[in-house]
């Protein structure tokens, strides 16, 4: 794909509402696994949490832990690894908007299914 990708905040914001998107579609899944499995509603919202978070920023994760071990006495390994990442000035802010879009992504769709729960069963007198 042919992506105009945007750098600063801009490009953080996107790379979050990616990972909001992501987390939905994962609390999804993991909701209808959960119930043919009979998990109780933690581990679906768990395991939609890790899933969004591991799908949406797992590459720029992996940027961020990697840029740990290059050797900073090395001007060359240092920009070979730079070369790789889409807007490294960005990077710690496009993580943490992408931690923070799938985690909430997950918690938007358990709140529309609790909501759904609630209004279908009426409260017994």
């Amino acid at each position: 794909m042919n992506l105009a990708l945007h750098s600063g905040w801009l490009g953080a914001l996107e790379a979050g509402a990616l990972a909001f998107v992501i987390g939905l579609l994962a609390y999804l899944l993991s909701h209808v696994l959960a119930r043919a499995l009979r998990w109780p509603e933690g581990h679906a919202i768990g395991w939609a949490a890790f899933a969004g978070v591991a799908i949406g920023a797992g590459i720029d994760l992996w940027h961020l832990f990697s840029l740990f071990f290059v050797n900073p006495g090395s001007p060359a390994r240092v920009q070979l690894a730079l070369a790789g990442i889409h807007d490294p000035d960005g990077l710690g802010t496009r993580v943490v908007m992408e931690i923070m879009g799938a985690l909430g992504g997950a918690l938007v769709a358990w709140m529309a299914f609790e909501s759904r729960r609630a209004d279908g069963n009426p409260p017994r007198s």
